[in-house]
């Protein structure tokens, strides 16, 4: 395991900890902890396995309970039930000059080999009885259900925090090392739901659905980004108290809306004819093929315009790209990943963001669509449209239904007027419902009202 002294050591001793638990790669994560960065918080995350990494100049201490570490952390603010690259290497090189010692013939002989240039052949049958040095392994790491549950008990954070509750995310992950490990009571669990992706579909799974009653159940508050999680959970007994007061509140803890505005001055009337399509993939909650399909049926009345075509990692999405038109196919730009910056200013140059969806939350992509201009178009799923106006706010298009995107498409490319007035009257309403600044104060005046309430 290793651990740095000043990893240990908390910036502001003697004040409230949380222990933040879920994937480290979100953006969406790590967003949400760096409201706290103004804080007198002590804050860590414990990685998810499966998760990823933060930034490697993130600066919240993370502890990152999986084998295949990359190179060159900063272990001042990182720390692993793992060794590093650099520290097995060392382990092996320990290991290689322990042999050496304990078996020197074998290694002189190597040595003359080396200065004589010994015939391989030679070499092979004079050594084909001989063993390798063998190195030795350390101790091995601490399952990582362990590891968490010692990490609460030693640091005993004042608030754990679960982002996200399915999908290898944190909540049922620390539900189930919380039985295991006897560690109800300590600490305040906080369940972050994500969206619309943890409780639409799942709660309709035999299969899951009485783990996700049990941790709705345990958790002694919950957060979520829209009201309908609320019915959903009263559906599965939850009662409506157990939703924090913040409710509901974005995913990300909000949009830098002055940071945002400086961007862009220009109306999407008077700006290129872009596109933004910020999920090209296919998943449980949305699908590619119908808006290559809208796409084509719209061309002919969108054209000229640039699409494009962001996070297109699957690998059927990629395929029926390539089977577009050849016209459609040079006019659009894809991407595997793409930075959050670099998506923030296509936004701030786009006339159109296109985000068909089947689930979803309240997407934080729609909320920087209405901050950067860009007019948008979503689907009319419950969680959307309790905010969203259609024909005031954008346009609704339904994800399995091309025709419906099609019309979207047509009007939002060549109707000025419109979405000229959508972007006025959406940065308004961003400002009122998403504004970072303004989340930030609350959130960490809720974090304080629960450690205060004991």
């Amino acid at each position: 395991m290793t651990s740095h002294a000043h990893f240990e050591k908390d910036d502001f001793p003697g004040h409230p900890k949380i222990l933040f638990i879920g994937m480290g790669s979100s953006s969406h994560n790590i967003s949400w902890i760096n409201l706290l960065s103004q804080s007198r918080l002590n804050v860590r995350l414990f990685a998810m396995p499966n998760g990823g990494f933060p930034p490697s100049d993130w600066k919240v201490r993370t502890y990152l309970p999986t084998q295949y570490l990359p190179k060159g952390l900063d272990m001042r603010l990182r720390s692993s039930n793992y060794p590093t690259p650099e520290e097995q290497a060392a382990l092996e090189q320990a290991a290689l000059e322990k042999d050496k010692r304990r078996r020197p013939l074998f290694y002189k002989f190597w040595d003359v080999k080396d200065r004589f240039c010994f015939s391989r052949n030679k070499a092979i049958r004079s050594l084909e009885n001989i063993s390798a040095p063998i190195a030795e392994d350390p101790a091995p790491p601490m399952p990582a259900d362990q590891w968490l549950a010692r990490i609460i008990r030693e640091w005993k954070p004042d608030i754990i925090h679960t982002l996200g509750l399915a999908h290898d995310q944190g909540g049922l992950f620390y539900h189930q090392v919380r039985l295991n490990y006897d560690l109800a009571g300590l600490g305040k669990w906080i369940l972050q739901l994500r969206g619309g992706s943890d409780l639409t579909l799942n709660r309709h799974d035999s299969l899951v659905v009485s783990d996700l009653r049990d941790a709705l159940h345990e958790c002694d508050q919950i957060i979520s980004d829209n009201v309908v999680n609320i019915e959903y959970a009263e559906e599965m007994g939850v009662p409506r108290k157990k939703f924090a007061s913040i409710v509901p509140v974005p995913g990300t803890g909000g949009i830098d809306i002055e940071s945002v505005k400086k961007l862009w001055t220009q109306l999407p009337s008077k700006r290129e004819r872009i596109i933004i399509w910020p999920k090209a993939y296919d998943c449980t909650w949305s699908l590619a093929l119908p808006v290559f399909e809208a796409i084509i049926n719209a061309w002919e009345s969108i054209k000229p315009c640039r699409i494009f075509m962001l996070v297109m990692t699957t690998e059927t999405t990629k395929e029926w790209f390539n089977a577009l038109p050849r016209e459609i196919r040079e006019s659009s730009q894809t991407y595997d990943r793409i930075s959050h910056k670099e998506t923030l200013n296509l936004l701030t140059r786009a006339r159109v963001m296109l985000s068909p969806s089947l689930v979803d939350g309240i997407p934080n992509s729609l909320y920087e669509a209405m901050a950067s201009g860009a007019f948008p178009i979503v689907s009319p799923i419950e969680t959307i449209s309790r905010v969203f106006v259609d024909g005031q706010n954008g346009l609704f298009a339904r994800n399995l239904y091309p025709e419906e995107i099609a019309h979207a498409l047509r009007r939002a490319m060549n109707d000025d007027q419109f979405v000229d007035e959508a972007a006025i009257h959406n940065l308004e309403f961003v400002e009122r419902v998403a504004n970072r600044s303004s989340i930030r104060k609350k959130v960490i005046a809720y974090y304080e009202s629960i450690i205060h309430a004991g």
